[in-house]
C-alpha cells in the first residue's frame, strides 16, 4: 500500500521546484527533486515498506538535501524482507518512539552517496561510506556458478532494479542492520529482561499483614525466599514487640524501682498530671509491680490521662475496691511505644490493638485528625502530650480522658418521656 504523506510531500516538492524555475527572480531550493527522482521511485511496488519507514524517521528532508547534492545508491530490502522475515521484536523496537535515532542511522546505512551500478561493482571487496557515517563491503561471490553481488551478508537480488539521473535502487534480499544499532536493541532487551514486572503467578503479599495472601509451594534448597525479607521482617498489626532482653530480677541490673519513681517525679515537674501521679504514689503496690516488670527486662508504656480528664471520674468509679488499680492498670501497654511509633502504626494498619496489663482486655489505637485516638466512641481520648518520659524502658504518653474497655464504657439508659425523673446513670463494671 502507498504512503499517501510521503507521495504527497513529493509532490509539494516538485511543485515548488517547478515555481521556482518559473520565476526568474526566486532562488532555486537547494534539492532539485523532479517526478524523475530516485525517491520518487522509492515509492514503487516493490519498496513501499522501506519508504513508510522512511517518512516515520522523519529522513525526507536529509534524502532531499543528499539527492541535490550528489547521486545516490540505495540498497533497498523486498517488502516481504521487512514484512516476515523480520523479529517482530527488532521490527517494534525500531518503531518506539525513544528508538528514533536507531531507526534513522539503519535507514541511513542503506544508502551510499555517491552512484554504485552492477557493471562499476568491484570485483573485491571494497569499503563505502554510507549516510550514516558506517560503512559497507561491497563484494563479489566468485564461487558461485554464476555472478553474485553482494553488500555484506545480503545478496543483490535486484541489480539496478531503478536507475535515475540522480540514484540507482539496488534490491537486496534481506535488512542491512548496522553494529549499532544491533548493540543498542540488545542493550534495550536485556534492560527490558531485567526490570520487568513481577511476572503472574509471583506471589502476593498484603500490603497491611506484610504476609502472603496465598500459601506459596515450597522453594528448592537454596533459592531466594518468597516472601521479600522487608515484608519478613516487618511485624504484622497483631505482633506486639518482644520484652527488652536482660537478666532476671535477682541480678538487679535493672533498677525498675528507681526508673518508676523517676517517671512519677517527671510527671510531677512536668504539670497537669499530679492526679496520676498520686494514685501512683498511693498505689504502693502498682507501683512495686511496675518496677519489678522493668528490673526482668520488660518494658512499658504508660497511657496518662491528665487531671482535667481525671476530675470526670465519679465517686461511684473509684470507691469499689480494686477500682483505682483496674484503671491504672488498663492504661499501661506490655509494649515499649512512642508517638512516632503509635502515628506510624495506625497509619498503616488504620486499626490497632494493644494488650494492656488488665488482661485480657486490649487497648483500640486508630488515626483520627491527624493524632492518634484511644479507646470506643465516647469514652475515647487523643494523644495530646506524647512522650512526656522516654528513657527506653517506661514511655508515658499524655492523654486527655480515662479509658475503660468497650463492654464497660459508662452508658446513660434512654427511657420513654413520661414523668421527668432524674436518674443517676451507674456505670456497670465486670468482675476482677
Amino acid at each position: 500500500m502507498f504512503s499517501y504523506y510521503v507521495i504527497s510531500k513529493l509532490l509539494l516538492i516538485l511543485l515548488t521546484t517547478s515555481i521556482a524555475t518559473a520565476l526568474p527572480d526566486t532562488k532555486p531550493v537547494s534539492g532539485q527533486i523532479n517526478s524523475n527522482s530516485v525517491l520518487v521511485a522509492l515509492l514503487d511496488s516493490h519498496y513501499t515498506e522501506l519508504a513508510e519507514l522512511v517518512e516515520k524517521a522523519l529522513l525526507l528532508q536529509t534524502l532531499e538535501e543528499a539527492v541535490g547534492r550528489h547521486n545516490i545508491t540505495i540498497f533497498a530490502p523486498r517488502n516481504d524482507a521487512l514484512e516476515r522475515n523480520l523479529d517482530p521484536l527488532f521490527k517494534s523496537f525500531l518503531l518506539e518512539p525513544r528508538n528514533l535515532k536507531s531507526l534513522q542511522t539503519l535507514l541511513l546505512f542503506h544508502i551510499l552517496p555517491r552512484r554504485v551500478s552492477s557493471p562499476q561493482w568491484p570485483s573485491l571487496s571494497h569499503h563505502h561510506r554510507t549516510l550514516s557515517n558506517d560503512h559497507v563491503h561491497l563484494n563479489v561471490d566468485a564461487q558461485a556458478p554464476t555472478l553474485r553481488l553482494k553488500v555484506d551478508s545480503a545478496e543483490i537480488v535486484r541489480p539496478d532494479d531503478v536507475i535515475r539521473p540522480d540514484g540507482i535502487i539496488h534490491g537486496i534480499e534481506r535488512l542491512l542492520i548496522p553494529r549499532s544499532v544491533q548493540e543498542d536493541f540488545n542493550r534495550r532487551r536485556s534492560l527490558r529482561s531485567i526490570s520487568a514486572v513481577l511476572p503472574e503467578g509471583a506471589p502476593e503479599v498484603d500490603p497491611r499483614t506484610n504476609r502472603l495472601k496465598k500459601p506459596s509451594p515450597p522453594v528448592p534448597a537454596g533459592a531466594p525466599p518468597v516472601l521479600p525479607i522487608y515484608s519478613a521482617m516487618s511485624p504484622g498489626p497483631s505482633l506486639a514487640p518482644a520484652p527488652a532482653p536482660g537478666p532476671g530480677g535477682p541480678r538487679h541490673h535493672f533498677d525498675g524501682e528507681a526508673q518508676v519513681k523517676d517517671f512519677i517525679h517527671t510527671l510531677l515537674h512536668y504539670g497537669g498530671y499530679n492526679e496520676m501521679a498520686d494514685i501512683l504514689v498511693n498505689l504502693t503496690s502498682l507501683a512495686t509491680e511496675m518496677g519489678r516488670l522493668v528490673s526482668e527486662g520488660y518494658v512499658l508504656t504508660v497511657l496518662a490521662p491528665n487531671d482535667e480528664a481525671m476530675a470526670k471520674l465519679t465517686t461511684d468509679q473509684l470507691s469499689e475496691p480494686g477500682a483505682p488499680e483496674q484503671i491504672v492498670y488498663y492504661h499501661i501497654i506490655p509494649e515499649y511505644q512512642t508517638e512516632e511509633s503509635m502515628y506510624n502504626a495506625v497509619r498503616r494498619f488504620g486499626k490497632v490493638k494493644y494488650d494492656s496489663l488488665r488482661f485480657p482486655h486490649k487497648v483500640l489505637a486508630r488515626e483520627a485528625d491527624g493524632s492518634v485516638k484511644f479507646g470506643h466512641g465516647e469514652g475515647s481520648a487523643y494523644l495530646f502530650d506524647p512522650d512526656i518520659y522516654t528513657d527506653g524502658r517506661i514511655s508515658v504518653q499524655g492523654i486527655d480522658g480515662v479509658l475503660f474497655p468497650a463492654e464497660e464504657t459508662p452508658a446513660t439508659e434512654v427511657k420513654p418521656a413520661a414523668p421527668v425523673v432524674k436518674k443517676v446513670a451507674k456505670s456497670r463494671r465486670g468482675k476482677f
